[in-house]
């Protein structure tokens, strides 16, 4: 069995997550899709202080693109919507999968209110048959009764309606305008669509959820595969171990980790290179927090030494690096993390702080390739003059140095 330097383990993984090399070209319409391919999902989220985070994603993978080509791939029916991670666009070839959990909803916590459904069934049943014969909606389309909102969670209720009839099913979201949701029935959203043709059988969906999880990874734990798609929390030994078997999978080893690792076949031709150090990443770019990379944080700690948390539902006063930091990554590793914010009317990427990891070193490879990354994400914001706050003395005087 191959054992690989926790350095390959990155690699194998960046490699996976689409984060081996910069891109060597401009991008077209279609790497926006192939880089969610790669990462079976991307997870959705509204925070609004620099990109929104899916738009971010993807531009760390594929470098500057128009965002609307997301818009666009979900409207014209490449991608939809679901709980998978969490609110994610999925790969429409990946339906089937998340089917099964519309039709039993029992699992899914609070992401099916189903005493709210139970207690409003009449009023659902009639937003449902409204928009089956009115076309689609958004939550926007109907009047507050009692006024304003107090709150994130004080939805109005046909905004907890439309969730209820999103999480079952019966509602898909057909498009995005200006990133608000756009409901119809599921019917016209994916009219070819068949349950008794086309669900895939109940026992074929937990293997084909860790392969494809094995896939986006790199290198699988057993304990990592829970988190992914959000199944049922335990160690995935025994599926991991029957991916190999059928030849989808090659079992390795980890310096000083106890657990045995699982490759995808697809990286195979990477794993010796990996292992002898003749491949690494060169890629140096900000993530978003929600980036597959970073969301599952005890992976993130293993793999990268990185402890990372998002802070932006901490307290002010409570906050250690700001209120929206971006991992920092380069070259292989998560050095650090900047707290950016896009100032679009005044042309302004901010850099409100710049922490380093302790014993990084500041040499001129890495001012280098950070000037050019802080550079790239503020002019494909539109916020082309960086504004450098708290940061090691010789990165500040590096990035006011910028054109």
């Amino acid at each position: 069995m191959t054992t690989l330097p926790i350095a390959a383990a990155r690699t194998l993984h960046l490699a996976a997550q689409g984060l081996l090399s910069p891109p060597r070209r401009k991008a077209v319409k279609q790497d926006v899709l192939a880089a969610i391919q790669r990462m079976a999902q991307l997870q959705i989220d509204t925070i609004h202080v620099v990109a929104r985070s899916p738009y971010l994603v993807v531009f760390s993978r594929i470098g500057p693109y128009p965002p609307q080509w997301l818009d666009e791939h979900l409207a014209e029916g490449r991608l939809f919507e679901y709980w998978s991670h969490e609110a994610c666009f999925v790969p429409i070839e990946d339906y089937g999968l998340m089917r099964h959990r519309m039709l039993d909803p029992s699992n899914m916590g609070w992401k099916y209110a189903a005493d709210w459904h139970q207690r409003h069934q009449k009023d659902i049943d009639r937003l449902l048959a409204h928009v089956r014969k009115n076309g689609p909606v958004r939550a926007a389309d109907f009047e507050r009764a009692a006024g304003r909102s107090n709150g994130w969670w004080d939805w109005k209720p046909e905004k907890r309606h439309l969730e209820v009839l999103f999480t079952l099913g019966h509602l898909m979201v057909a498009e995005r305008r200006n990133f608000h949701r756009v409901y119809d029935v599921a019917e016209r959203v994916l009219p070819h669509w068949r349950d008794a043709r086309d669900l895939p059988a109940p026992d074929t969906v937990l293997p084909t959820l860790v392969a494809r999880t094995c896939r986006a990874l790199g290198v699988a734990r057993a304990d990592w595969i829970a988190d992914y798609y959000r199944i049922e929390r335990r160690k995935y030994t025994a599926e991991l171990h029957a991916l190999a078997d059928r030849g989808e999978a090659i079992a390795a080893r980890v310096e000083g980790w106890k657990e045995d690792v699982f490759v995808p076949i697809e990286l195979a031709p990477l794993l010796d290179d990996a292992a002898q150090g003749r491949l690494r990443s060169t890629v140096t770019t900000v993530l978003s927090p929600f980036d597959p990379v970073v969301w599952d944080r005890k992976r993130a700690a293993a793999l990268f030494d990185f402890d990372y948390t998002i802070e932006c539902y901490t307290p002010a006063a409570k906050r250690k690096y700001g209120y929206f930091c971006l991992p920092i990554l380069h070259r292989g590793r998560l050095i650090g993390r900047v707290d950016a914010k896009a100032h679009r009317a005044q042309g302004i990427f901010e850099l409100k702080a710049i922490h380093l990891e302790p014993g990084v070193r500041i040499g001129a490879s890495l001012l280098a390739d950070l000037r050019r990354a802080f550079l790239r994400c503020a002019d494909w914001h539109g916020t082309p003059e960086l504004a450098v706050g708290s940061a090691p003395p010789a990165i500040a005087q590096a990035l006011e140095q910028a054109p």
